[in-house]
């Protein structure tokens, strides 16, 4: 089943309620995300990722994932 750029923003949202969050993408399973958001001020960009991915809960897990592929930007307002 297809996931839509307006699914994973809902799902980012759960977990980053005060974020800017910008998702693109169109084809169902690739998707480029934006995510700024206070919680990763002083978290390495690995630790930000980490926190997207948890947020999208398994859609991105093995072959199996409805997500395919996720261009990923993450940091702390400026």
């Amino acid at each position: 089943m297809p996931i839509s750029a307006h699914d994973i923003e809902a799902m980012l949202r759960e977990s980053f309620p005060d974020a800017q969050i910008t998702v693109q993408g169109d084809d169902g399973a690739h998707f480029a995300a934006e995510v700024i958001d206070e919680s990763f001020r002083g978290k390495n960009r690995v630790q930000q990722q980490r926190a997207v991915y948890a947020a999208l809960k398994g859609k991105m897990d093995g072959n199996n994932g409805e997500l395919h592929a996720l261009g990923l930007t993450t940091k702390a307002p400026e």
